[in-house]
């Protein structure tokens, strides 16, 4: 059985890192720099507006010659973030992130942010699902042999 986004978060924690629209992207850069995340979510109270990736960085910032400390997130942010539930199965993540060519999914439950998926999450997950069917297996065969 496939894991679910709520195992994921279960197992890494819930915690998300977050900026408003109006926080320049300097700021938003020290933040993933401080916590090692490669996104931050970009929120106005409670409610997910955008999201702000180390690839919007690139693309937005840098070859376009803007400078970080005079920019703001809410310019350059991901609107229309694409978003999955607890209940999604780590399978719908990897293909909800690969059909849009993205690397991570915020996790909404019951209309507030519980958490996010990286696509990192994901082939980790996948990867443990895939040492516990090994290991299945080589139980079984293991018991199945007699000497």
């Amino acid at each position: 059985m496939a894991a679910t986004v709520e195992q994921i978060l279960q197992n890494k924690g819930g915690s998300t890192h977050s900026v408003t629209p109006t926080t320049t992207v300097l700021e938003a850069l020290k933040l993933m720099a401080e916590f090692n995340v490669s996104a931050v979510l970009v929120t106005e109270g409670e409610r997910l507006v955008g999201i702000f990736t180390e690839r919007d960085y690139a693309r937005k910032v840098v070859l376009k010659g803007l400078a970080s400390k005079d920019t703001r997130v809410g310019d350059l942010m991901t609107q229309n973030v694409l978003t999955v539930a607890p209940s999604h199965t780590i399978d719908d993540c990897m293909a909800i992130m690969t059909n849009n060519h993205i690397r991570h999914l915020p996790v909404v439950a019951q209309g507030k942010l519980a958490g996010i998926v990286s696509i990192g999450d994901a082939v980790k997950s996948v990867m443990q699902q895939q040492q516990a069917t090994i290991d299945q297996l080589s139980s079984y065969i293991a018991g199945g042999m007699t000497t």
